[in-house]
């Protein structure tokens, strides 16, 4: 990948298939750290959600501070926090492990608000129904309530997966090598950002648009 002073607005179709291995590199980045970020998400919403609504003395009105929170700051400000106040308190982890932490439960508490409207939504008479048959708890959750739960839930932790993964672009300010981060490093070297970034925009399209069918499909198979 030598130079390529770029000159106005031309496209370089040569220089663009050159650079393309090193942007499906970043993306492979980005995958991951996505999808780790979204189980993280997934699960630690969901645990967020539960305690919220609990009602316990010093769990739920935690749960609830902790969700609006980190739903009322930035997320650039979340991971700078993790990334360089942390390590002063002794913990330190590697660019990639923190940026994916960090986009975990940023996205665990946009997870939590959608866990407890889908449960919301469910009549509440359900509830009062199986405790009379003097149902067990376990079974009225796994039986009852989280099946009617997931189809709500599903289109919005879709949309979540999607906006987790266009968010994996802020990681690049603490040096993880994912998509856009290659790209301006390219642009860098090469003195050409047309390409790269126009590149990189294109592959987050697609990588958003396969997704959000995929989520159709399974939202379909889920009301069918």
């Amino acid at each position: 990948m030598g130079l390529r002073p770029m000159t106005g607005f031309s496209w370089d179709w040569s220089f663009a298939w050159s650079i393309l291995p090193a942007l499906l590199k970043g993306l492979a980045v980005t995958v991951q750290a996505t999808l780790a970020g979204f189980l993280i998400a997934f699960v630690g919403g969901l645990a967020l959600c539960l305690l919220r609504l609990a009602r316990l003395p010093l769990l739920s009105p935690l749960a609830w501070f902790v969700i609006e929170f980190l739903r009322g700051t930035p997320f650039l400000v979340q991971l700078y926090f993790t990334f360089y106040v942390l390590p002063n308190y002794g913990i330190i982890f590697s660019p990639f492990i923190t940026g994916t932490l960090a986009l975990g439960i940023y996205g665990a508490a946009r997870a939590a608000e959608f866990y407890r409207s889908a449960l919301e939504a469910i009549p509440p008479g359900q509830w009062e129904a199986a405790l009379t048959l003097k149902l067990p708890l376990s079974g009225v959750w796994f039986r009852i309530i989280l099946p009617q739960m997931w189809p709500v839930a599903l289109p919005m932790l879709g949309n979540l997966m999607i906006a987790m993964f266009k968010d994996t672009a802020v990681l690049s300010t603490i040096t993880v090598l994912e998509m856009v981060a290659v790209a301006k490093d390219i642009g860098v070297q090469t003195f050409r950002y047309l390409e790269p970034l126009t590149m990189a925009g294109i592959l987050f399209w697609c990588v958003s648009y396969l997704t959000a069918r995929v989520i159709r499909t399974v939202e379909e198979k889920h009301a069918s």
